[in-house]
């Protein structure tokens, strides 16, 4: 009878450990985070590093701020007209994936901010649409039960008008 107690007891405690959810079982966490940009296109390249998943678990990954972006009219000589017709758009951007670790149980990745798009600039004749400037501002990298880092505010400007 006592030893039915403990094999029902250590199959208890092996079926309590089995159904965990591997957030419970692992101690996931972000190893590193950063941000590298924006490039040519304005684009911003978060990038990150996330351990102790397990092997072969799959994750949510989202990195999110705020933008604003910069358009002008350029000229096809590639300058600006005097007085140039340019808008500025702000809004959230925000990327999201899923990602699986491999036997070692960590992820290393990125996911990609762009700049919010023009909706509204038009150019005249001989003149086309140009990204002047972009900015993100409170950029973080998040994944649900693992946590969220700040990054900060990035910035580039390609055309001073």
């Amino acid at each position: 009878m006592i030893r039915r107690i403990g094999i029902i007891s250590v199959l208890a405690f092996v079926m309590a450990f089995a159904f965990l959810s591997p957030s419970q079982a692992q101690n996931a966490h972000f190893v590193r985070a950063g941000a590298a940009g924006p490039d040519a296109a304005g684009n911003l390249v978060v990038s990150f590093k996330i351990a102790g998943l397990g092997d072969s678990q799959t994750i949510t990954v989202t990195t999110s701020g705020n933008a604003t972006a910069v358009y002008a009219c350029q000229n096809n000589g590639g300058n600006f007209p005097s007085d140039p017709k340019k808008t500025a758009v702000s809004g959230p951007v925000s990327a999201t994936g899923d990602f699986t670790s491999g036997k070692n149980g960590t992820v290393s990745n990125s996911l990609t901010l762009m700049p919010p798009p023009n909706t509204a600039l038009t150019c005249p004749g001989g003149q086309h649409v140009v990204l002047v400037s972009v900015s993100y501002s409170n950029v973080q990298v998040s994944s649900p039960g693992i946590g969220t880092v700040s990054l900060g505010t990035f910035s580039r400007t390609f055309f001073n008008i």
